[in-house]
């Protein structure tokens, strides 16, 4: 991923953020005997972490750590937060070309393989994060026996990522005017992109 300062999320309080709220991550690791591995997977911020380190909890079903070799191998989970298209339409000025704004995560590190009850407790805190914004949150023990016999068929793991990158593309580098005019393009499109981009560059919305 090109780095440039500009857009830069060096902010550790920002990555969590970005995790806690999308939690869909993307694992590649290169095992040698292997070559890429690529899965997809859910992802929570480690709760008993201090607030100044980004540590993830994760899972992924047993074969698939069986393909990427969990805890042998260096890995990235790849967080993707808001994103969507530009179009050159929705500025003021210009010239300009289409482009994609958006806000990325890249942990960087060797995860470290979990065992059958910590895993369970990995997927019991996924389960609690996810349901959060329910009128009547489901939980896993509803379910207990049951949950018990398939989370055999899972892995967990921990991952404290000795490399973070983070990315936040919003359009910082661009008038203000034309800020404002991708926002208001975007509120009714794309709202989340939108609330990223004003919170980032702090352009205020057009009425």
């Amino acid at each position: 991923m090109l780095e440039q300062r500009i857009f830069a999320m060096n902010d550790v309080a920002e990555a969590r953020e970005v995790v806690a709220a999308f939690g869909w991550a993307t694992m590649i690791t290169a095992p040698p005997d292997r070559g890429l591995v690529v899965s997809h997977l859910p992802v929570v911020v480690d709760p008993a972490a201090a607030e100044d380190r980004l540590v993830i909890l994760g899972h992924l079903a047993r074969t698939d750590a069986a393909l990427h070799e969990l805890g042998r191998h260096d890995t990235v989970l790849v967080v993707q937060g808001p994103h969507g298209y530009v179009s050159p339409t929705f500025y003021t000025g210009g010239p300009y070309v289409p482009t994609w704004n958006f806000v990325v995560v890249h942990l960087h590190g060797r995860p470290e393989p979990l065992d059958g009850d910590e895993t369970y407790a990995v997927l019991d805190r996924t389960v609690d994060h996810f349901e959060r914004y329910q009128d009547k949150p489901w939980r896993l023990d509803s379910v207990a026996a049951y949950a018990n016999r398939i989370a055999g068929g899972v892995t967990g793991f921990r991952l404290t990522p000795d490399r973070v990158v983070g990315k936040a593309k919003l359009s910082q580098e661009k008038p203000a005017e034309d800020v404002r005019g991708v926002v208001a393009a975007l509120d009714d499109a794309n709202p989340l992109l939108a609330t990223a981009m004003h919170r980032v560059t702090r352009v205020s919305r057009k009425e």
